[in-house]
């Protein structure tokens, strides 16, 4: 699920600049059905405002990832973090374009959070379930200009959103662990 011709660090980058954040990917129930939450950011929001994204971000001096992906979905969209158990880490993403080192973490509640989104930051919550994010017909291959180039890449079109780069890619391999392969009809443009 990543952009084809993914953004890379520039040249010379100096690998101790990067930031951490971390990303909750909450599992909850919604009667029978597995689903996750994500936002759609503020427009506001700088390089990433107007996108679905995980709930979360930097990671404060003296926090653990765990803990920050904790806070950051209690701030974002009201989490409680007592009825949250923690599964596990997927895989760190580097994010070139705002400097970041995502680390998601994903962890289940066993009931549907209400939630309060902050709204300053989350401009909607979304809940696509993992039955919809599992269906082929749900990745749609997109292009869009940024900073004069043309990017092609895989997309999640759930809920009238589209989630793509960093997000989809966490999203991937969530869904890889659950027996996902992937749509084979996306491929890179000639």
């Amino acid at each position: 699920m990543a952009p084809f011709a993914r953004r890379e660090w520039p040249p010379g980058f100096d690998p101790a600049a990067i930031r951490h954040a971390a990303g909750l990917v909450l599992i909850f129930p919604v009667e029978t059905d597995a689903h996750v939450v994500l936002t759609l950011r503020g427009k506001n929001l700088g390089r990433h405002g107007g996108q679905v994204a995980l709930p979360g971000g930097a990671v404060d001096p003296g926090e653990t990832i765990e803990e920050a992906a904790l806070r950051e979905a209690r701030e974002e969209v009201g989490v409680e973090p007592a009825f949250v158990e923690v599964l596990g880490a997927l895989t760190p993403i580097d994010i070139p374009a705002s400097g970041f080192r995502l680390h998601p973490i994903v962890a289940v509640t066993l009931q549907r959070p209400l939630w309060r989104p902050h709204h300053a930051e989350v401009a909607q919550v979304l809940e696509p379930s993992v039955a919809r994010l599992l269906d082929p017909a749900s990745v749609q291959l997109r292009t869009r200009t940024q900073s004069d180039r043309s990017i092609d890449y895989p997309a999640f079109i759930v809920e009238g959103a589209e989630i793509w780069g960093a997000t989809a890619m966490i999203l991937s391999e969530l869904l890889s662990l659950l027996g996902w392969t992937g749509p084979g009809a996306v491929r890179p443009p000639k």
